[in-house]
């Protein structure tokens, strides 16, 4: 468990500027091109390369030492930061400033790929987990991450804002890459007992989908656990593109950015509650219930247009989130075989990434088209305008109502499902013994 503890300090710092990096950008590229389009698609962008690279780690992952992939990942990230500075430090202010220049572009892509990267050190982390930690604390020690990447969360939302807004995008790029390099030069100070994994043969793939699939369709239920994952994600794509739009339709951007960070706070919470108290012997009805608890909350948060609603309901969601993905984590670590939990987590992976921005990248247009106008002066609004009121944020606020109600349809679907009681036999987790 020592051991485990100092790689997930190292992954909370490599995770930390990860993230820090990446929303420093968002933010200075807007500021610079005032283009919505533009943070669009870098946006898009992160989701489409983190998917299509997802079973790219988990193969890597699988056949090298899980201390070797974390050093590759946290020097790869390292690398792209430094160059990434050293393009801005070199490239002409008015290219590296100007929405169609190739330095501007070049610069984008080397931060997308060192923070895309990081998801390479997660999967390690995760079978990190069914390598050096009991089998009855594994729950535990998910919660454990869980918390680590509210922190992250959190640290990220207040300072990528703050060191954009005071020191400008050269000093973010700057402190990016020396913490990059402390916690490179920390991770390579730690030792892991660890067996290298078998060869892989003479044919060796990069992308291994057929030892993936192979390793799901060994445990009955595991891909539909997966597919019913990825359907959360698919209506949680309405949160990605929709939310910042409702908040800011309510309060202030100030008020909203602040609000935003506390509410994150419910990251850290779920995170913490799962670590001390773990999630008992049964982890895929405990993430059941919580995605039921979810949706219902989706469902009626934004009933009536209320900061008070609003905060509440989102405050619920995001300390339930680390919960549901630490159960999640629990089940694959406990039903698939460690030599070919990194092939099953990027496949995960990819699957679920790839669900989110479909939603939000549909969702945006349906809302400015027809949803809107329909709460707005369309018939909805003559109908149940009365008691749900209108407005753009009514027809933004009807668009979660119906996620919410979606959901709940979803996950009571999958409670009376073969593949769900099929899971929840095979992923019974032992109690810890008591000494």
């Amino acid at each position: 468990m020592n051991v485990f503890r100092r790689l997930l300090a190292n992954a909370l710092v490599g995770g930390v500027m990860s993230s820090f990096l990446w929303f420093a950008l968002t933010f200075w590229t807007y500021l610079e091109t005032r283009s919505v389009i533009a943070t669009s698609v870098i946006g898009g962008a992160y989701a489409v390369v983190s998917a299509l690279f997802g079973m790219v780690f988990g193969t890597f992952v699988d056949r090298h030492r899980k201390h070797t992939a974390m050093v590759v990942a946290s020097v790869s990230s390292l690398a792209c930061f430094a160059v990434a500075t050293v393009v801005y430090a070199v490239a002409p202010d008015d290219d590296v400033h100007r929405l169609g220049a190739p330095w501007f572009w070049l610069l984008v892509a080397l931060v997308l790929a060192g923070s895309v990267v990081g998801n390479l050190r997660a999967i390690a982390l995760s079978t990190c987990v069914t390598l050096l930690v009991p089998e009855g604390e594994r729950d535990r020690a998910n919660g454990m991450i869980g918390a680590t990447m509210g922190v992250s969360f959190t640290v990220t939302s207040v300072f990528s804002g703050l060191a954009i807004g005071q020191l400008g995008m050269g000093w973010a790029l700057v402190l990016a890459t020396l913490a990059s390099v402390g916690a490179t030069v920390h991770l390579l100070t730690i030792r892991v007992a660890e067996d290298r994994p078998a060869p892989a043969g003479a044919h060796e793939r990069l992308i291994d989908v057929r030892g993936a699939l192979a390793a799901i369709r060994q445990v009955p239920g595991l891909l539909g656990l997966i597919g019913f994952a990825a359907c959360n994600n698919l209506l949680g794509g309405v949160f990605m593109s929709l939310m910042d739009a409702y908040g800011l339709e309510i309060v202030s951007v100030e008020t909203w950015g602040i609000l935003f960070a506390v509410l994150s706070l419910g990251f850290i919470v779920g995170g913490l509650v799962v670590s001390k108290r773990g999630l008992g012997a049964r982890p895929l009805r405990v993430a059941l219930v919580c995605n039921l608890v979810n949706w219902v909350v989706c469902s009626l948060f934004t009933v009536q247009t209320s900061i008070v609603l609003l905060s509440v309901g989102m405050f619920v969601w995001m300390v339930l989130m680390p919960v549901i993905e630490a159960a999640e984590q629990t089940v694959l670590q406990q039903v698939v075989p460690f030599e070919q939990q990194g092939r099953v987590f990027g496949f995960a992976q990819t699957i679920e990434n790839a669900a989110s921005p479909i939603t939000a990248l549909a969702i945006g247009p349906i809302a400015q088209l027809w949803v809107i106008p329909f709460m707005t002066d369309g018939a909805g609004a003559d109908s149940i305008g009365s008691w749900f009121g209108t407005g753009p944020e009514r027809g933004i606020a009807l668009i979660f109502t119906v996620a919410g109600l979606i959901g709940i349809v979803v996950t009571a679907l999958a409670a009376g499902s073969r593949w769900y009681r099929a899971i929840s036999r095979a992923a019974m987790v032992p109690e810890p013994a008591v000494a």
